[in-house]
């Protein structure tokens, strides 16, 4: 990193209420130094574009693709991580909770199927990455907890002491609940996956409640009463009643994940809980599963945090849309989703927004048309991609 000041100039800075033109300066620690309306020689020329706080990602699942591009295929885990965090990066992207699966159904004899040790490798990877400096964002553990698995204490226990992880979530995709109240999806999926007739497919959806019946209450009892002993935060994933709800806030949750009701994200969210919703819900303009928008959540004031969950590029593109397509949503207000919201919500205060003393972590984004385009990002003042 440079020892002297960088200057950023004739650029829109998105700041928490307000969209001004001028420029900001990063110290040699790598923290914003100033905002003002500095015209010098040097320093690089943002050309007229947006400049906003680097984007907070809490869930993305996506780092799997990149380690298991095809069925039976497995890549170097260090360098699967790699790719990831290269598109991560190039989307704007400069903190990431990289999701990873806890808790594997037991009932798939499928040689493809993800274990606890293949989670382990790309944990593993994710702090060999941080240590050596190889990657461009900062990353940071997701542990996406299946509570219905009767092995998600057991894989759970494998990350015990992880400095990384940083956010858990309870799951359970149980059909006939939560995200699958309507069977007909769930039914389409697993037919599809593994051809089971009519027969098959009610034997199956009859064992997979037993066996949420058996497990799920003491899992979900356990991993929260641990993250919350160890200061990591918990979210609650796919509410859909009241019920759910007042289960998540006895649990001590932060944040509403994916909520599949209007009722379910309104109480959450007046419970104190940030209601997270995917950025691919806005761009698409709904739900690829049928449940709640998140455009009508933002529209009732109920969306606080967006997530690229499985595109990381959308996590830009649906800030824009937000302040482009919903009344009362500014930038500032849209971008705050992607940024400060996300930091708050997971305790980091040292970032997400652009004010004197916070780090450096910065893009450059252009709008043609109403898709933006990432020109430029930096970590802690430092060009990253």
């Amino acid at each position: 990193m440079s020892t002297h000041p960088k200057l950023f100039k004739n650029t829109k800075l998105v700041l928490a209420e307000d969209v001004i033109n001028g420029s900001l300066t990063v110290d040699q620690d790598g923290l914003i130094s100033d905002i003002g309306s500095a015209t010098e020689v040097e320093g690089h020329d943002c050309e007229g574009d947006f400049l906003l706080p680097g984007l907070i990602e809490l869930h993305t699942d996506h780092l799997e693709v990149h380690y298991a591009p095809r069925p039976k295929v497995r890549w170097n885990p260090v360098a699967a991580v790699q790719a990831h965090d290269a598109q991560i990066a190039c989307a704007g992207i400069t903190t990431v909770f990289d999701a990873l699966r806890v808790g594997m159904d037991e009932d798939d004899d499928s040689n493809d199927t993800m274990k606890v040790a293949d989670m382990r490798a790309l944990a593993d990877a994710i702090e060999t990455g941080q240590k050596e400096n190889r990657l461009r964002a900062d990353h940071y553990i997701h542990l996406r907890c299946e509570v219905s698995a009767p092995d998600v204490i057991r894989a759970y226990n494998y990350f015990d002491g992880d400095d990384r992880v940083r956010l858990v979530s309870l799951m359970d995709h149980t059909p006939g609940q939560r995200q699958f109240v309507s069977l007909d999806s769930y039914i389409s999926y697993y037919q599809g996956k593994r051809g089971f007739t009519d027969e098959q497919m009610a034997e199956f959806i009859e064992m997979r409640k037993a066996r949420a019946d058996k497990n799920t209450p003491g899992n979900r009892k356990a991993i929260a009463t641990h993250a919350d002993k160890n200061t990591i935060a918990i979210a609650s994933h796919d509410d859909a009643t009241i019920a759910h709800v007042d289960e998540a806030i006895s649990l001590n949750t932060k944040i509403a994940e994916f909520p599949t009701t209007v009722e379910a994200a309104k109480a959450s969210h007046e419970a104190g809980m940030a209601v997270l919703m995917g950025a691919p819900n806005v761009v698409r303009g709904g739900s690829h599963s049928g449940n709640v928008s998140a455009r009508e959540l933002a529209e009732a004031g109920y969306l606080d945090i967006l997530s690229s969950d499985y595109i990381p590029a959308s996590l830009l593109q649906a800030a824009f849309q937000l302040a482009d397509e919903i009344d009362g949503i500014t930038l500032p207000k849209a971008v705050s989703t992607v940024t400060s919201t996300p930091a708050k919500a997971i305790g980091l205060s040292d970032r997400g927004v652009l004010e004197p003393g916070k780090r450096a972590d910065l893009i450059q984004v252009k709008l043609v048309g109403n898709v933006p385009i990432v020109r430029g990002v930096w970590r802690e003042g430092r060009r990253v991609a």
